[in-house]
């Protein structure tokens, strides 16, 4: 079907109408679209050498409605294409084609490895490893080469697109409680929040990330940020966010909220219940004074809570206000911890990675009133938690913010530094009181659900890198995309869910379901094809979609079962079962019983003993006569007919059964005459696997008569060295030259700063330049910390490597002697 309209015009006002003429469209289904079809060269150059630079990405987006955008990386252009869900049929999807082409206003100098639109689709993000830009979509846009030029701005110039900057971006995510937010986690352990509607340059808020605890000294596995993720709509969670540290350690920062963003008045007001109820009541200093911050900090931020009840009733929706302690900075609550059982070893909770290789990437995901996070590890692990109780906001006093302010006084930006809180309480249990762990500053404990291995190919290069995506329909699926294709992982077990709802039942494991591979074959050599874009699609009855683009703009559509996913097939264990029942219940019944039972006993009426004198041409004869036939007719003749009505109904069924019967044997006679045939060839193989075996036996008897071959064990020591030491691969030497390149970076770019800025900041604040000479020679003192660990390290794996090739120079020596 053709339609004669433009639907940029049909969705648009006329503010936003394309000044492209109109055009012919026509709704194709969403696979067969021009843009995602193999072009010769595939389009390989591009995403090959940005999967090896940035690893999965993710060129798709959707906007959650009617419009799919892609980001064409040969083109250097973003199409727009209008998407219908369920029509004609309810499982099919289908486009409009051609689609509307985006371009950006300026030359984009990085390649493009995510996209990522906001909540009203006005504005589009375009990340790559060391720059963001952001697309308006709907802005002052014209004409050229039948495409539509949008506003594209760069954010954070200064900081990430420096030519002499070494700061990578990790992550980026729109805040979801505002549409002109934006979060960047970057390799110099800084998150910071931009907002669009008042300047691209500065960030609104900076977060200096300081896991280690002062005094204390960590692996730089441990100081390198991986992953963020905010949080979701539940109490405290709504201002969190989640932290994640490349040896797996999970931070919590809270509260932090955009300016100007908006929530929901029923959402603050319970929280702010919540402090009053359980924080001030509480018999314990240290609760009371939590509760007292968060209860000023809340009053402060959104004044509608400290008014009458008479001013508050009609609210629905309230926007957040600047407002920061000006004593005060958050505390990095964490690294969250297992909670313990009631006889469990307290070092089971601080233990550290339980899967193989470091984490690569963090989801969190609210289901229902479970706090879900899943951390993924590059040996191809998934490890899935939900929070056992709930977060709360922790600041650590006398740590004073660093503010930017206007000529009113209002407060425009934010800097402080985040340090995690020394470790003077116990381990949480799940037998402590509710006295002992609430307002009192704890992070909360981990309830772990299940560590699921994705099964991935083992690679020589490097290690796996795993993207994940909660599904919108169903929270319970999550999918993990890949470099071998993608996972569907549905939870069956919620803590908080299943206990609302009634269940006491056991925790049961999550089921996986592979959804797409892209390896050529199970015994294929050849590196998997990567992917280029992934988006899960639902409609409003209950349908949901999967759409992945492959590097070379391939494009598949997956339905995806939705209903009795979380209803698994329940089996009685304890009711044992009958075989002669089940028998009887699986044998179809071919004649019925009341047939093989036989006719009816025919009884002989009774007659006096004169009947046989009766001639049959009497009346007492023929009345006689007529009473047999009776009888003979009633059992006989009607049995003999429910006989052959029985047998002519089934004669089909028994001819299938015997057909079916026949075609077994058949079977059966070619596997046996095919086993018969393979007899002798089986037979020589098993005796070249015998001697096989003997030689080895013998071989392996020699071997153990060398001097080298009875080792003794490693010990404890030597065990813990040698876990250090492999953390240290591809992590510590990698993070410790990026961190004193970063912070070179940095002092240069503070040390230039710091001579135009000084007589304005000696005339603001007496005394700065003590600080600043302080801050300076911290950040010497930092980096000649950080070159000391590095030549310890490096001296560490020299003199590892030399071992080893000692030992292995020795045994060639006894082995040819």
């Amino acid at each position: 079907m053709r339609f004669n309209f433009d639907i940029a015009e049909s969705t648009e006002d006329d503010s936003r109408r394309s000044l492209t003429p109109k055009e012919d469209f026509q709704w194709v289904p969403l696979q067969t679209h021009p843009v995602f079809t193999t072009t010769a060269d595939g389009g390989g150059t591009a995403a090959t050498a940005s999967a090896s630079a940035g690893g999965v990405r993710n060129l798709l987006a959707w906007d959650g409605a009617s419009r799919l955008y892609y980001w064409d990386s040969n083109q250097q252009c973003l199409h727009r294409i209008s998407i219908r869900l369920g029509e004609p049929d309810p499982t099919s999807v289908v486009v409009a084609s051609p689609s509307k082409v985006l371009r950006a206003d300026k030359e984009l100098n990085f390649v493009v490895n995510k996209i990522s639109i906001n909540r009203n689709g006005s504005a589009l993000l375009l990340a790559g490893l060391d720059d963001l830009c952001v697309m308006y979509l709907y802005g002052r846009s014209s004409t050229k080469e039948n495409a539509i030029v949008c506003r594209t701005v760069s954010i954070g110039s200064q900081v990430y697109s420096s030519d002499s900057s070494a700061i990578r971006i990790l992550q980026v995510s729109w805040h979801p409680y505002s549409d002109t937010h934006v979060g960047i986690l970057s390799s110099d352990s800084v998150f910071r929040l931009f907002d669009l509607s008042s300047g691209v340059v500065q960030p609104e808020q900076e977060y200096y990330l300081q896991p280690v605890e002062p005094g204390r000294s960590r692996n730089a596995a441990s100081i390198c940020p991986v992953d963020f993720s905010f949080g979701g709509d539940h109490l405290w969670d709504r201002f969190s966010v989640f932290v994640l540290f490349s040896d797996g350690s999970v931070y919590i920062l809270c509260p932090v909220v955009p300016f100007g963003s908006v929530y929901k008045w029923e959402s603050i007001l319970e929280i702010y219940s919540d402090a009053h109820t359980f924080g001030l009541k509480s018999a314990k200093s240290a609760a009371v004074n939590n509760s007292n911050m968060a209860i000023s900090w809340l009053e402060a931020t959104f004044p509608e809570v400290a008014q009458e009840a008479t001013d508050r009733e009609n609210l629905s929706t309230i926007k957040a206000h600047s407002h920061a302690l000006f004593d005060a900075s958050l505390a990095l609550q964490g690294p969250l911890r297992k909670v313990c059982h009631g006889g469990e070893d307290e070092d089971l909770a601080v233990r550290g990675a339980e899967c193989e290789g470091r984490a690569v990437s963090f989801l969190y995901n609210l289901v229902s009133k479970d706090s879900i996070l899943v951390t993924a590890w590059s040996g191809g692990q998934l490890q899935i938690d939900a929070l056992a109780d709930e977060i709360q906001p922790v600041w650590i006093t006398g740590s004073a913010p660093r503010l930017r302010v206007d000529s009113f006084d209002h407060i425009r930006g934010i800097a402080m530094i985040c340090e995690s809180i020394p470790a003077e309480h116990s381990i949480v249990k799940l037998d402590q009181p509710l006295d002992n762990t609430v307002w009192l500053g704890h992070p909360p404990p981990l309830l772990r659900l299940a560590i699921v291995d994705l099964a991935l190919p083992r690679k020589t290069e490097g290690s796996s890198l795993i993207t994940m995506f909660a599904d919108p329909l169903m929270p319970e699926r999550i999918y993990s995309l890949h470099e071998g294709g993608v996972d569907s992982i549905v939870l069956h077990f919620l803590p908080f869910t299943s206990q609302i709802n009634g269940k006491d039942e056991n925790i049961k494991t999550p089921s996986v379901h592979p959804v797409l591979s892209t390896c050529q074959g199970e015994t294929s050599s050849s590196s998997p094809s990567p992917l280029s874009g992934f988006a899960s699609l639902s409609d409003s009855f209950g349908y949901s979609w999967v759409v992945v683009v492959t590097s070379t703009q391939e494009c598949v559509v997956l339905e995806m079962k939705t209903w009795n996913l979380l209803l698994p097939i329940q089996i009685d264990k304890e009711k044992p079962i009958d075989m002669e029942q089940q028998k009887e219940k699986d044998t179809p019944d071919i004649i019925s019983k009341e047939l093989l039972s036989g006719p009816k006993s025919v009884l002989a009426p009774q007659a006096s003993p004169n009947l046989r004198s009766i001639s049959a041409d009497s009346i007492e004869g023929r009345s006689a006569l007529h009473q047999y036939f009776k009888l003979f007719h009633e059992n006989y003749v009607e049995y003999a007919h429910k006989v052959y009505f029985e047998l002519k109904h089934h004669g089909p069924q028994l001819k299938r059964i015997i057909d079916d019967q026949h075609a077994r044997l058949d079977e059966a006679q070619q596997k046996i005459s095919r086993v018969e045939a393979k007899q002798p060839m089986l037979d020589e193989r098993i005796d070249r696997a015998v001697q096989r075996h003997n030689s080895l036996e013998q071989r392996l008897q020699r071997l153990r008569r060398l001097p080298g071959a009875h080792k003794k064990p490693f010990s404890r020591a030597e065990r813990e060295f040698k876990s250090e030491l492999d953390q240290f691969t591809g992590v510590e030497l990698d993070a410790l030259r990026s961190s004193i390149d970063t912070l070179g970076a940095r002092l240069k770019r503070y040390t230039k700063s710091s001579k135009d800025n000084l007589t304005t900041q000696r005339r603001k604040i007496p005394g700065r330049n003590h600080v600043q000479d302080a801050q300076i020679s911290q950040l010497k003192l930092s980096l000649e910390k950080l070159s000391l660990l590095n030549s310890e390290s490096t001296k560490k794996v020299e003199l590892v490597e030399s071992a080893i090739k000692t030992v292995e120079s020795s045994r060639n020596k006894t082995i040819l002697s």
